[in-house]
């Protein structure tokens, strides 16, 4: 290995502070939880039935697909449940737009995850059997693989309906693929791009219910994982397609845009559907009367009537569940760590918590791209060059003091020095390949040194040499997540820190709706950053962990020329990912992430910050949420309780559903939802 470096530069990771995990899940196979079939009838809400009495919709039998999926009562925690009620949701986002597979952004905070359904689904794999763990199916109802490996075909579910009503199929599976996935104008939400799914990948349409992948590798199991959430969740193209720049007037920003908050009841084959907005204020989502999923009763589901949005900010999220003014949290502020506990321990708390494993993570992101990506200038060019300097990440590393900036966050045994890389206590995990460079501001000053920087004006700030950037400060620009109070105070501790070493930081704090432009654009020095699913399971997001292609991975991508300028050690990187994508052998599996986490933390491709767990957070009227459920494992906890399964007893149900008896109209601007 190239670069690998003697073990007196680091040293393996601290062990994390004990503290008391989540309830453990039920694990079960897959075919537990779901399947699908045809059931001998069917039901649904007696007011949405109001509406087929009056001839406003047709019979739920024919709202529904050939064979529904069917969720098994066994799975469900507390059984078949009840129709009625709502469930709030406080978030700090701010949609800019329906068109998820164009590049808007829905908000967060679980509203896509509502809206849009994927080829296949990961969240509720928490509570799968390790030795059977492959992605449930969905709008992807069955697959095949060819004898010699190299082809997938996938059979759609039949007959499933759009909320609008129009029919779901293979064009709709082609249009998001062809004109979105594949077209480098487009920028889909959840971040998909060709290599998502494997270099030189292609999908053709078999017929209305059939999609035929084939692959450069055989069998790459790995690539079902990326056909879930957010990376292949098709769009309505009866109503997309007409608005794509292929098929219009319209330029790519227009094509994006094409669908503001404002436009309502947009289609989606999602369990709930848009039907309110207001700036500032409220998302409101009705129950989908074409949702393509069942109890084993035949009751349509989802249980629940409506979801809503109060626009608000994410730390005012956790005040309003734990007061019990809202019903679901993903508590992953630390900052509310302390105050959330004291208060669920109330006796009368309206909220249950319960705390997870330390699956969220920090990472300090340096721009490794040499080759232009980005346009940057003069100095920015300079910091990347600079960036890819071996000695200069040693610098900033020795000069970060890790446990400082988690006690920063929260006092306790919540969070714990993160090296970077793979998450400890996840799978894949091997401490003995984790490299820790530990708090050593005298290392860090004599590695800046090694790396050329000296403060040749006396100011207090390293300079560049004479020769490059003129000579100037050293000045880095550090994009930032302005929507989260823990991604700004790591960011000013950061800051603080690398003052102390003699580096210039200045803070570039964006909010999240322009932010994934910044980071898909490259507009950045260094970014500090909250990771994916990449570094938790692995198998999901897999091409992610390391630049395997020109859009794969976050901090370095092609420039306009379209090559990648990789370092050594990256190239390492790439091929022990596709060694992993293309292996089938656990063991073989096992020792390539040791290697990956060896090359990845020795050499400080990207700089790891701090690691803690988070909680879920949920209103006690609610029945049917899964043990063990964490908040981000394979998804967020939207996805991981299965909410269209989730039920409020007759006995606790409020009066809190803004728009009750009603259901989604017609799709267009101000259109609100209908009454019988």
């Amino acid at each position: 290995m190239s670069a690998v470096f003697a073990q007196t530069e680091w040293t393996t990771p601290p062990d994390p502070p004990e503290f008391a995990a989540q309830s453990e899940p039920v694990f079960v196979s897959g075919s537990d939880i779901q399947e699908y079939k045809a059931l001998p009838e069917y039901h649904e809400p007696d007011f949405v039935k109001a509406f087929v009495d009056a001839g406003k919709l047709p019979p739920v039998a024919e709202r529904l697909p050939k064979e529904p999926l069917v969720f098994k009562t066994p799975n469900m925690p507390d059984g078949m449940g009840v129709y009625g009620d709502t469930m709030r949701h406080v978030i700090g986002g701010r949609p800019d737009g329906w068109n998820y597979i164009g590049g808007a952004t829905q908000g967060w905070g679980g509203i896509d995850i509502g809206m849009y359904e994927c080829l296949t689904r990961t969240g509720p794999l928490f509570q799968v059997k390790a030795d059977e763990l492959e992605p449930l199916p969905n709008l992807a109802k069955s697959w095949e693989w060819s004898e010699d490996g190299h082809e997938l075909t996938m059979h759609l579910i039949e007959g499933a309906k759009w909320s609008d009503g129009e029919p779901f199929g293979a064009d709709d599976v082609m249009f998001y693929w062809e004109d979105n996935v594949l077209d480098t104008n487009v920028a889909p939400t959840g971040g998909a791009t060709p290599e998502s799914f494997g270099e030189g990948t292609t999908l053709e349409k078999i017929d209305d219910a059939t999609v035929k992948w084939t692959f450069k590798q055989a069998k790459p199991t790995q690539f079902l994982y990326a056909m879930a959430y957010g990376t292949f969740c098709p769009g309505p193209a009866h109503i997309l397609k007409p608005q794509h720049p292929k098929y219009s007037e319209n330029n790519y920003d227009q094509y994006k845009n094409a669908f503001p908050p404002e436009f309502l009841n947009f289609p989606v084959m999602g369990a709930w559907v848009p039907v309110e907005y207001r700036p500032d204020d409220v998302i409101v989502l009705r129950r989908n009367p074409y949702y393509w999923k069942v109890d084993e009763n035949g009751n349509q589901l989802p249980y629940l009537n409506e979801v809503s949005y109060r626009l608000s900010t994410w730390a005012d999220r956790d005040v309003q569940t734990i007061a019990g003014t809202a019903d679901f949290s993903n508590l992953e502020q630390p900052e509310n760590f302390v105050e959330s506990l004291r208060r669920a321990a109330e006796e009368t708390a309206p909220a249950r918590l319960q705390f997870g494993a330390r699956t969220i993570g920090y990472t300090l992101y340096p721009n490794l791209s040499g080759n232009g990506w980005g346009e940057p200038n003069e100095l920015s060019q300079a910091v990347r060059e600079l960036n890819r300097n071996i000695d200069f990440r040693k610098a900033i590393t020795y000069a970060i003091d890790r446990k400082s900036l988690g006690e920063s966050l929260v006092k306790g045994p919540f969070t714990t020095p993160y090296p970077g890389g793979l998450y400890a206590g996840t799978s894949f995990y091997d401490k003995d390949s984790t490299a820790f460079f530990g708090y050593d501001m005298e290392k860090a000053k004599e590695y800046l040194a090694k790396a050329g920087l000296e403060d040749t004006d006396g100011n207090g700030v390293v300079n560049f040499p004479s020769g490059t950037a003129g000579g100037q400060d050293v000045q880095i620009t550090m994009l930032v997540n302005a929507d989260y109070t823990t991604d700004k105070s790591l960011a000013e501790g950061v800051l603080a820190q690398m003052e102390a070493l003699g580096i210039r930081v200045i803070l570039d704090t964006v909010s999240g709706n322009s932010l994934a432009e910044y980071q898909q654009g490259g507009k950045y020095d260094w970014a500090i950053l909250r990771n994916g699913s990449d570094l938790v399971s692995v198998v999901q997001g897999t091409a992610g962990l390391a630049p395997v292609g020109p859009r794969t991975a976050f901090s370095h991508r092609a420039g306009t020329d379209g090559t990648l300028d990789l370092m050594p050690f990256e190239q390492e990187m790439v091929d022990t990912v596709n060694k992993f994508i293309a292996s089938a052998d656990n063991a073989e599996r096992a020792d390539l992430m040791k290697t990956y986490q060896q090359i990845y933390t020795q050499n400080l491709y990207a700089i790891g910050l701090t690691q803690y767990p988070g909680a879920l957070l949920i209103n006690k009227r609610f029945a049917n949420i899964p043990a063990g459920a964490p908040i981000f494992q394979f998804n967020w906890a939207e996805d991981n309780v299965i909410r269209e399964r989730l039920y409020v007893p007759a006995d606790k149900q409020t009066t809190n559903e803004l728009h009750p008896n009603t259901l989604p109209n017609t799709p267009g601007v101000g259109n609100g939802p209908i009454s019988n």
